[in-house]
């Protein structure tokens, strides 16, 4: 009876092992074909499209400038500026106060020195005028008599607008201290600095973007002939509009156009993909699959890229939105439509 039970167990579980290999065993075929099937399946992948555009490109030379008054040129004098104490002496009186507009030839600031007051010399001014119209005294007394009066006053070397005043009556001053400063708003310019290597491409005449709020464009009015040995620039300065809204003393970021290119050939800059040793490719588009075209490029400026090789046309769809990473061709869903020409050709511009 005892060995009749052993019997039966053994016998039960040699079934349940072969049960259990059968199940393992097709298992493993079914998880196989599923394996199968999902190498087979295609992979899509979706992504964003744009188009080949038409557009014109900038090429750039960037820096940062301040505002100020514009240098003299051969055609005028300087818009004015800084001005300081002819003499060593006491403020006697300021005629002026920061934000008046002055004409040129105005007293800002009179003085009285060591040897003479501003008072006295204005009335021996006049007097030898006086005398010298009657001909008591020599050109030389009267001329003496100015050049005495010229020393004790401030005046504005131009018509504009009072910008500061640095003194008060009754304060001692030395020569040379800065006593005021004069502007004519309506002229101004940015000066820049520009490194020497950047400077070559520079040339007078040329576009200048003041990236203000709003931005303000500008001409470029002089570039130095030489190099300033401190720091390996070279400095320049633009003529602002007289309608620019920008202020004196203004700290601005700015760009020379040094190149305009019409008619290129461009792709959106999110398009193009650069390998490591430099190669650059373009997902091109036809129907549902996105093959990966060799270009060379050119000129960047902003969201485009100029296309110099003959392998793209104008108005042919690209991948912009997942283009990096593309296989070499792929079947692609498009989650966008490309936009139109004129939208895209204005975005550029």
């Amino acid at each position: 009876m005892k060995r009749k039970s052993i019997l039966i167990g053994g016998v039960a579980f040699l079934a349940l092992g072969i049960f259990a290999l059968t199940s393992f065993y097709s298992a493993t075929a079914v998880a196989d074909e599923d394996e199968t099937a999902d190498t087979n399946e295609t992979t899509v992948i979706t992504v964003q499209t744009g188009t080949v555009e038409r557009v014109t490109l900038y090429r750039y030379v960037t820096g940062y400038g301040m505002v100020e008054a514009e240098p003299a040129t051969r055609e005028q004098p300087a818009a004015g500026g800084a001005l300081a104490a002819p003499t060593a002496g006491v403020v006697e009186k300021v005629d002026a106060v920061a934000g008046q507009k002055v004409k040129q030839g105005d007293v800002l600031v009179e003085l009285n020195s060591a040897t003479a007051t501003f008072d006295y010399a204005k009335a021996e001014v006049e007097r030898q005028k006086k005398l010298f119209a009657q001909q008591n005294t020599s050109l030389k007394n009267l001329e003496d008599a100015k050049a005495q009066l010229a020393s004790l006053e401030v005046i504005a070397p131009v018509s504009g607008t009072v910008v500061s005043i640095a003194v008060k009556p009754g304060e001692a001053v030395d020569v040379n201290a800065l006593v005021a400063e004069v502007i004519d708003l309506k002229r101004l310019a940015v000066a820049t600095k520009i490194p020497a290597a950047q400077a070559i491409d520079l040339k007078t005449g040329q576009g200048v973007q003041v990236l203000s709020e709003p931005p303000v464009d500008a001409t470029l009015s002089f570039i130095s002939p030489a190099v300033d040995a401190s720091d390996g620039t070279v400095s320049a300065w633009a003529a602002l509009p007289a309608d620019s809204g920008l202020r004196p003393g203004e700290f601005v970021q700015l760009k020379i156009v040094t190149e305009v290119l019409t008619n290129c050939l461009a792709v959106p800059a999110e398009s193009v993909v650069t390998d490591e040793d430099g190669n650059s490719t373009v997902a091109l588009v036809k129907g549902d699959e996105a093959t990966q075209v060799p270009v060379q490029i050119g000129l960047r400026d902003g969201d485009w890229v100029e296309i110099t090789s003959t392998n793209l046309n104008e108005h042919d769809t690209i991948v912009t939105v997942g283009a990096y990473g593309l296989p070499a061709t792929t079947e692609i869903k498009i989650a966008n439509s490309p936009p139109d020409e004129t939208s895209a050709t204005n975005s550029a511009q």
